[in-house]
């Protein structure tokens, strides 16, 4: 009930920020749509639970089995993305730089994505894909001579070398920053990509995210075999009752 009621919050949520937002901004960046993503992973759960509980309860075969199958295909999944993401690193890697680059063309269309964003390169101190320069693939930020937006040739203010003394953000900070060259951009923003610093990130916490790949891995394990030896009785529950009647003797005979 604990899991049917978290998708239920996350279906909740996805819808909700879908609804609020423009359909032509939503849909330009859909691939990487936070709401999306809430939502698609709501009602998966939701089905999935929905299926153990009712199953489970109802001793139906069908509803269990189905439950098993779906847990043995995340579980795949999940296993098979780890041993491709390890294997064609560089793949992945490019992958991860595309979804970045799209992110930044977009970043003005979709606050969500625009919040992420922003805290994504305050997390790891980065910004940009691979530099700060990136920020010239979105049409505010870009610094051709015909863009006459007031944020031409900036970085977003989640870029900038913030001080924790400071009460109040600038948020024109990046103004003009990618006309400076590396060096001298550097006393004012962070000029490193956030693709290194996420690969070194991962680098330095892999015995953690190993902890948490296993923390996902034994539940569903766990609830593949419980399914299955739930089913298996099941099954021979079905079997006995069959012949006890086949078996069964009339006593006025």
């Amino acid at each position: 009930m604990k899991l049917q009621m978290i998708s239920l919050v996350l279906m909740s949520i996805g819808i909700y920020a879908r609804m609020m937002k423009h359909a032509e901004a939503a849909m330009a960046c859909l691939a990487v749509d936070p709401a999306i993503l809430l939502l698609i992973v709501g009602v998966l759960m939701f089905f999935i639970t929905f299926c153990g509980c009712v199953g489970s309860l109802r001793e139906n075969i069908c509803l269990l089995q189905t439950f098993c199958i779906f847990l043995t295909i995340i579980f795949l999944l999940q296993l098979a993305a780890g041993v491709l993401g390890f294997v064609f690193s560089d793949k992945a890697r490019n992958k991860v730089s595309e979804i970045i680059n799209n992110a930044i063309v977009h970043y003005r269309d979709d606050i969500d994505l625009q919040n992420l964003i922003d805290f994504g390169q305050k997390e790891f101190s980065c910004c940009g894909g691979v530099t700060y320069t990136d920020w010239s693939q979105n049409m505010y930020f870009n610094c051709t001579t015909d863009n006459r937006s007031r944020e031409r040739c900036s970085v977003p203010f989640s870029c900038c070398l913030l001080s924790k003394d400071e009460a109040v953000i600038n948020t024109m900070c990046g103004q003009g920053m990618q006309e400076l060259p590396f060096l001298q951009a550097g006393a004012f923003i962070h000029t490193n990509g956030c693709i290194d610093k996420l690969v070194n990130w991962i680098h330095s916490n892999l015995f953690m995210l190993g902890g948490i790949a296993l923390g996902l891995a034994i539940p569903q394990l766990v609830g593949i075999l419980l399914s299955q030896i739930l089913i298996n009785q099941i099954k021979d529950q079905i079997e006995l009752q069959n012949y006890n009647l086949q078996h069964r003797t009339d006593p006025w005979q």
